[in-house]
């Protein structure tokens, strides 16, 4: 009975988590968003922006959907990432957040998951190709400790749930 109840809230959680999050986020102007994520973006980036590897982006728009969570946005790169509401993106990324937590936090391949349809690339391939690439050249030991943490954790907790959610007596 307890096992039942827990994967039954697990499963509520992991069903229902991201959309709580999202409410908050829904009131929250874009143009704070748009800051916090420019900010996070390119200090997540940094080594790759001092190594000339975002120039490809220069003038070419990727639209990132997070499906559950309801948050679409658009990034660019002029000297530092840029990040706008909406517009003519070249290709588009979309998923779900957990999908793409495993896959910031290097516990899910992007090519798996988009096999699996549970990650979506739509437009221009080869833009798409060389923005994938770039995710994966990702060093996660170079990212900010606050950053590794809060990923790894989040990471963890979601596995945890995705577990007691798929267990045989739920």
């Amino acid at each position: 009975m307890q096992n039942n109840l827990l994967a039954n809230a697990a499963k509520h959680l992991l069903q229902y988590g991201p959309k709580m999050i999202a409410k908050p986020l829904f009131i929250v102007p874009f143009s704070v968003k748009a800051r916090v994520l420019e900010k996070l973006l390119n200090l997540l980036l940094t080594q790759q922006i001092e190594d000339d590897e975002l120039d490809f982006l220069q003038q070419r728009w990727v639209k990132i959907d997070i499906l559950d969570m309801a948050l679409s946005f658009e990034v660019s790169f002029d000297e530092r990432l840029i990040v706008r509401e909406r517009g003519e993106a070249e290709v588009s990324f979309s998923g779900c957040s957990q999908e793409l937590l495993l896959i910031a936090a290097g516990k899910e391949d992007p090519d798996t998951l988009f096999f699996q349809r549970r990650l979506a690339i739509e437009g221009d391939t080869e833009l798409g190709l060389e923005v994938k690439n770039l995710l994966l050249s990702i060093e996660f030991d170079t990212m900010p400790m606050f950053f590794r943490q809060s990923i790894t954790q989040a990471a963890s907790m979601l596995t945890q749930l995705q577990r007691q959610a798929n267990m045989p007596w739920a």
